[in-house]
């Protein structure tokens, strides 16, 4: 059925379901791959002229008769052939299936069954799917779970496993056998359900960095009652470190919000980790959650948790205590063969004293700056971007009084001076939303200098549902401010080689534009390969005539990728290299073409990078 042939119908093919049980039983080692499976190649459809709205109706008018068939061979035939006669997408399915008149619910129940199970198209599968999420019975889960490894019906698959309320050993199968950002409606699912198989499973499962979020994390600690299994007796190792990374990953910046904030048992659940942190064996990954949790206790959003008076020091210093046992020391100095762990551990060294070796305001001591800008860099392993953070009077700034995404990166608020004081006032952006600006907003202010001020004022945030506060005008003592900036820009000990070598080559365009511009081309901006930070990373535009301040702003343009593995030699020489590189040969010869536009990149001649991920569907 999907194949194309005459007529603009598929012709018969194996279906999905066959496809999927094939692939799930000819594994070699036990494991699906990550994401789920791809699709079969599918047919090209004919391109759909109807704007949702239309599709919407064309779908409910197409398919209602149909779902009192008896037949249901017969009306799943005639499904198919309707669905891509009108040559809409799955997205269009999704609206018009949800409240479907069911006037015989049986043979609507019947023909799910038979797209479901002989569908060679995502689009007849997913009205399958659909039907069995509201009609289906118990024999219909393990047709459901077998779709969900294809990583193209997963989020359907999990919607529909869910509205039938079936066996939580199912979602459990579905969600050990594949992992797909998608899945974070799987892992809400079993966080839902109120059973001990569920509570197990959330405590024991791998936390993946594109699944479980900060506001998954938030609802898996509230699902199994987090502060309760932290008070027990006898408590696996197992599960206290998984209890310190679900606090560390809702101290993430990655859903708008710190979910920390929104966690009522946080200062609970913290509370009962630190003091049961010596149980943990001393491991790398151990290590990276008490650092992490750490970090965040110092300078993120976890300071702004409900603290009473000491009890927050408290803490860093019984997490002090236990990293700087000789057990737990020697565990940074170890070098991991697996890259990965070897990244990890680099980074503990680095960050290792950062929660530990500066006074805060809070703590009472006198020699506290106003300002404290804290570079911080989070686990390797659970990447997120690399914040300048700001504190005042030992509060971090951004997640008070933005709380939409973390504060900027070091090259953009200090590399770059916009953090110095000048007489003319500047508005400088502290931090953006973690979707976009024009999306979410942004928070700004104004720095200027006073006589033997700096002053911060006039500050810029998007509205919010609830009136809030407006926010104060900061005054620091000019000598404090200036030498706290100066500090903080020339602190190096938070960046590693590819890091280092990024900054260098940043700063070399900085003074000399002309590199680029020669080559018609502007900078972008310029950092690590954020899931390979090894690697540094210049990004540029193309624009024809740009040399000659020329360029056509309606005409075509492309943006370029020049990625800079790290070779192991100092940061210097490296950046050196890549810099005299940009002077001797166009860059356009050597980098890669990552934005813009398949037209534009036809009209200026450079092919167009196709997709790298199979099984998209329409």
């Amino acid at each position: 059925m999907s194949a194309q042939a005459g007529g603009g119908i598929p012709a018969p093919r194996p279906s999905l379901y066959a496809y999927a049980l094939r692939l799930y039983e000819s594994r070699t080692d036990g494991r699906s791959p990550h994401g789920g499976y791809p699709l079969p190649d599918q047919p090209p459809r004919i391109p759909g002229k109807l704007d949702w709205r239309e599709a919407h109706a064309s779908v409910r008018e197409a398919l209602t008769p149909l779902l009192s068939d008896p037949d249901p061979v017969r009306a799943a035939d005639e499904v198919h052939r309707r669905l891509h006669e009108l040559a809409v997408r799955d997205r269009h399915l999704q609206g018009a299936l949800t409240d479907l008149p069911l006037e015989d619910p049986a043979a609507a129940r019947a023909l799910g069954r038979q797209l479901a199970r002989t569908g060679t198209s995502t689009l007849t599968v997913n009205v399958g799917i659909a039907l069995l999420g509201r009609l289906g019975e118990p024999e219909d889960v393990p047709y459901l779970r077998v779709l969900g490894l294809l990583r193209a019906l997963a989020r359907p698959v999990v919607t529909a496993l869910n509205a039938l309320d079936c066996p939580t050993a199912a979602l459990v199968w579905l969600a050990d056998n594949t992992r797909h950002p998608d899945l974070r409606r799987l892992i809400d699912a079993i966080a839902s359900r109120d059973d001990a198989e569920a509570r197990g499973w959330l405590l024991r499962t791998p936390l993946d960095h594109g699944t479980v979020g900060p506001a998954t994390a938030r609802r898996i600690a509230e699902a199994v009652q987090l502060a309760d299994v932290l008070g027990e007796e006898r408590l696996d190792t197992r599960v206290l470190a998984q209890a310190g990374r679900l606090l560390c990953r809702m101290t993430g910046p990655r859903d708008y919000q710190p979910e920390i904030l929104n966690y009522q048992q946080a200062n609970a659940c913290c509370l009962a980790l630190v003091a049961r942190a010596w149980q943990l064996p001393p491991t790398v990954d151990h290590y990276a959650v008490l650092l992490s949790l750490a970090l965040d206790l110092h300078s993120g959003p976890s300071v702004l948790l409900d603290w009473r008076p000491g009890q927050r020091e408290a803490l860093l210093d019984a997490l002090d205590a236990v990293l700087s046992t000789p057990s737990w020391a020697a565990v940074p100095e170890a070098e991991p063969e697996d890259p990965g762990e070897r990244r990890r551990v680099h980074w503990m060294r680095r960050a290792a004293r950062q929660p530990f070796g500066h006074a805060t305001a809070s703590r009472g001591t006198p020699t506290a700056p106003r300002l404290r800008v804290e570079t911080t860099v989070r686990d390797p392993a659970d990447p997120d971007p690399v914040e300048a953070r700001l504190l005042i009077d030992g509060r971090p700034l951004v997640p008070e009084a933005f709380g939409k995404g973390p504060a900027h990166s070091p090259e953009y608020l200090l590399d770059s001076g916009r953090l110095r004081a000048a007489v003319e006032p500047r508005e400088v952006q502290l931090a953006e939303a973690y979707c976009t600006e024009g999306c979410c907003g942004a928070l700004h202010v104004t720095i200027h200098r006073e006589g033997d001020q700096v002053v911060w004022r006039d500050w810029r945030r998007p509205p919010t549902r609830r009136p809030r506060p407006e926010l104060p005008e900061y005054r620091f003592e000019a000598a404090d401010y200036d030498a706290e900036i100066e500090r903080a820009e020339n602190d190096r000990s938070w960046t590693w080689p590819a890091r280092s070598t990024a900054r260098l080559i940043a700063a070399g365009l900085r003074d000399q534009p002309d590199l680029l511009t020669r080559w018609d081309s502007r900078v972008g901006w310029i950092g690590t390969d954020f899931h390979g930070p090894d690697t540094a990373t210049v990004s540029f535009t193309y624009w024809p005539g740009l040399a000659a301040g020329q360029q056509d702003r309606e005409g075509p343009w492309l943006q370029f990728i020049w990625s800079i593995p790290d070779d192991g030699t100092p940061a210097e020489p490296q950046a050196a290299a890549a810099l005299r590189r940009l002077a001797e040969q166009d860059p356009k010869t050597y980098a890669r073409v990552r934005g813009g536009s398949r037209a534009h990149a036809e009209a200026l001649g450079f092919p167009w990078p196709e997709p790298t991920r199979p099984g998209a569907t329409g």
